[in-house]
């Protein structure tokens, strides 16, 4: 509970910098973040000095038993009775998630009450960037799932089985070893699928001699897990084996080049040059990295546009590749901790270029 009072501040501090009398809150990831709140549907109303929530009758006993707030009670005509409840706490200026909710809902609220002011937030999320205790203790736990379950299916990574097999295989020890749910699709991409970015798991049918490269994550206590690995499956041409070492040495750059006050487009370019270097430029288009948190993806961005300094607390992806079409690709990807004096890695599976035995 010291947790979600410290983000209360943050946010009612938020409301005053922006002469707001509230905000509502629909997104369950700032209902959870800010209220306790783990289902699917509720409201946050927070004024400079209170919160409140509202809720449909499936979720009143859960809400009762998680929230914390002045009140937590049932609605049955949502977007009537926040209305009303906006005019009992005589809030004129509200704001709203501005990635959230709908123009269709904005003018369903602004209809009901043409007298209040509806003001969007467009960086509220930036307010969830650095990471308190509580959240860093779920993180680390969703990033252990990852790296106990990675290894007990490695046996299955062989060839003839399919990439859809290995990610249903992963999937199954995630959940076997703690794990709530998976984080997304995972990306299960052997040999000229590697090359891309998001190769979702397909019947493709793994072959000795090819890379594959395998993005997982999973959801612990509402946090989740990111990390990619590409192994090698019997021998590989040099070719390949050259490109991994690029990728890898890339990400370490990138680690290195890690501090507090660095603006995270200068990280990103760190990556971007040794690539370059290595003649793979054109081959790496994606970011080299997101926040994690509640959300797979979240503040702050590392790319090259990316206007984000860097601050201690942050958790985030490091995860350069190299994606040659018809040919095949490479990505590392690890999720740090940004430090007073550098980074921690959360996640722990070897990035090493492992191979692995087809017989």
């Amino acid at each position: 509970m010291i947790m979600l009072d410290s983000r209360l501040i943050r946010l009612q501090h938020e409301l005053k910098r922006n002469k707001l009398d509230a905000v509502l809150l629909l997104d369950p990831v700032h209902l959870r973040y800010y209220s306790g709140f783990s289902g699917s549907d509720g409201a946050l109303v927070v004024t400079p000095a209170q919160c409140y929530f509202r809720t449909d009758s499936r979720y009143i006993s859960q809400a009762t038993a998680e929230v914390r707030a002045a009140s937590v009670e049932v609605h049955t005509t949502k977007h009537a009775e926040l209305v009303k409840l906006l005019q009992y706490l005589g809030a004129k200026r509200v704001g709203f998630e501005a990635v959230t909710l709908s123009v269709a809902e904005l003018n369903q609220l602004s209809e009901l009450d043409s007298a209040v002011v509806w003001e969007p937030l467009k960086h509220l999320g930036e307010l969830r960037q650095v990471k308190d205790y509580a959240e860093l203790e779920c993180l680390e736990q969703a990033a252990a799932i990852n790296a106990t379950a990675f290894e007990k299916i490695l046996p299955h990574i062989r060839p003839g089985v399919t990439e859809r097999e290995i990610a249903i295989e992963l999937e199954y020890a995630l959940r076997c070893c703690g794990g709530e749910d998976k984080a997304f699709d995972f990306i299960v991409a052997s040999g000229w699928r590697g090359a891309y970015p998001h190769g979702v798991a397909s019947d493709k049918i793994v072959q000795a001699g090819e890379l594959i490269t395998i993005d997982f994550g999973t959801r612990k206590s509402g946090y989740y897990s990111d990390e990619t690995v590409t192994l090698a499956v019997g021998e590989v041409e040099q070719k390949l084996r050259d490109i991994h070492a690029c990728v890898l040495e890339a990400h370490d750059l990138a680690l290195e080049a890690l501090s507090p006050s660095v603006l995270a487009r200068d990280v990103d370019r760190v990556a971007r040059d040794y690539i370059e270097a290595c003649g793979y430029g054109k081959y790496f288009g994606h970011g080299l990295g997101h926040g994690i948190g509640l959300a797979v993806h979240e503040g702050p961005t590392l790319s090259p546009k990316s206007e984000v300094v860097l601050t201690a607390g942050m958790v985030f992806t490091i995860e350069p590749g190299i994606y040659i079409p018809d040919y095949g690709g490479v990505r590392i990807e690890d999720t740090v901790l940004l430090t007073n004096d550098g980074y921690r890695a959360l996640t722990s599976v070897p990035k090493k270029l492992r191979t692995l035995p087809i017989e």
